[in-house]
């Protein structure tokens, strides 16, 4: 588990967390880190009222690729009433294993692999054998 968390090591959290069909671009993903590490400060977990509705929508897709998590918690008030509030956590052991986490890139070949790929060229001959 991560000690402390970086804006470099929560970009490539980030940047990995994405699946390959929506990769996102390091800078976008380090202006997200950004972002959300200034909510934290040196925290581990804020509270949810602070949010606006789009950092909201930014913290789920975080919490999707497993960055963030919820709590909460509920308290009696004077009048008897129960209040709930929200958190929203850093899972540093998930962040430290998506910093770890190293994607294989195919080599570009030039060529796409098609199904037809491994047959020999004379398959395609449409001269009579017999």
């Amino acid at each position: 588990m991560i000690a402390t968390i970086t804006v470099e090591d929560l970009t490539q959290a980030i940047k990995n967390s994405i699946d390959n069909t929506k990769e996102m671009e390091v800078e976008q993903a380090y202006a997200l880190a950004q972002h959300v590490l200034n909510f934290f400060g040196y925290s581990d977990r804020i509270i949810d009222n602070i949010l606006e509705p789009e950092d909201r929508d930014a913290f789920y897709m975080l919490e999707d690729a497993g960055i963030l998590t919820t709590e909460r918690e509920e308290t009696t008030l004077y009048d008897g009433r129960e209040w709930r509030i929200h958190y929203w956590l850093f899972r540093r052991e998930k962040i430290g294993e998506l910093m770890a986490h190293t994607r294989t890139i195919a080599a570009d070949t030039g060529e796409e692999d098609t199904v037809y790929t491994d047959l020999p060229d004379d398959i395609w001959d449409r001269t009579n054998k017999e």
